[in-house]
């Protein structure tokens, strides 16, 4: 299998690519070997990703709106397009132009490029593309399940969805055959800075295994929907490999999460760590939590219908989280 990943120096991407290098019936696409993987991201210096000392690897450092930077990156072709490149909430929301240029006209571009990179005979290459619970919006309503209107409030939801309008498109046109997931927090990101609004579901992670207080923007009663970094890898190389025809005829799903309160959470990252729940103080922002925690009860029939799984309890997410902080 040819593959090229977008959004390679990501704390996802990272953690796909190591998952697609790697020998055994774990590793590559569920057992499928990768012949030449394509890592690409706006620079590739990162210490991990220069650590994958590996023939099969080539490195695209660049700009995807760039025409030439696309050009090197499809050349030779590939059987399968992991798109995880974006400019992230917080930051979509101060520079609307940018996230256009990056989260919409440079996505196109890129599946319009991969698209015509194939060989004529070839059936329509797979992408996988990663979209957002944003295209929600909220407030949501009481349950979220597959027929909840998509109303997006922020630029990048708004963005993502135009993207899976687009590829249900191109899917029609028979350009490509897409997968678009959309995905709810993954924990546990690295700490600092990430342009992520949501960033305090990771947060607390750090904080409570470093044994420092912590300060939570939102209450105790605050819901959230997350799933654990190696579950969001199962789920990407599952849609990468799943059969087309166990998509809704949008080619869209929102996947299957875990939905519960700030405040299990921190008792579950503290009782497995071994930390202290009172280090973990609050102070509502009422905005952010009206956007990032009052998620309701959510139903992904569709998601679960073809494949994709959610953690199981919190604890199991809790403890896959710590195990790749």
């Amino acid at each position: 299998m040819r593959i090229i990943l977008t959004g390679a120096g990501g704390f996802v991407g990272r953690h796909l690519a190591h998952r697609l290098l790697s020998p055994g019936p774990n590793g590559g696409l569920n057992g499928r070997p990768v012949t030449r993987l394509v890592l690409a991201d706006l620079e590739l210096a990162d210490p991990e990703l220069a650590a994958f000392d590996d023939a099969r690897v080539v490195r695209v450092a660049g700009d995807l709106s760039d025409a030439d930077v696309r050009a090197r990156l499809v050349a030779g072709g590939a059987d399968v397009l992991f798109h995880l490149a974006a400019l992230p909430g917080g930051a979509a929301a101060r520079d609307p132009g940018l996230s256009r240029k990056v989260n919409l006209d440079g996505t196109l571009d890129l599946v319009e490029a991969f698209a015509a990179a194939k060989d004529a005979a070839a059936p329509p290459p797979r992408v996988v593309y990663t979209s957002t619970i944003a295209v929600l919006g909220h407030p949501m309503p009481a349950t979220v399940d597959d027929a909840t209107p998509l109303r997006p409030a922020m630029t990048y939801g708004a963005h993502k969805l135009m993207v899976e309008l687009a590829l249900a498109d191109y899917r029609r046109r028979g350009l490509v055959d897409p997968v678009a997931i959309r995905l709810s927090g993954i924990l546990a990101r690295p700490g600092g800075a990430t342009g992520l609004k949501s960033a305090f579901m990771s947060d607390v992670f750090h904080a409570l295994v470093a044994r420092r207080p912590y300060t939570c923007p939102v209450s105790p009663a605050a819901t959230i929907w997350a799933m654990s970094l190696d579950r969001c890898v199962d789920n990407l190389v599952h849609a990468a490999v799943m059969e087309s025809g166990l998509m809704p005829a949008g080619g869209a799903v929102t996947l299957p999460a875990l939905c519960f309160s700030m405040e299990s959470l921190v008792g579950a990252i503290a009782r497995l760590a071994g930390a202290d729940p009172a280090l973990v103080s609050y102070a509502p922002d009422a905005g952010l939590e009206a956007a990032f925690g009052a998620h309701p009860p959510l139903e992904t029939p569709a998601a679960d219908a073809a494949g994709f799984r959610h953690d199981g309890t919190v604890d199991a997410l809790v403890e896959s989280a710590l195990a790749t902080l």
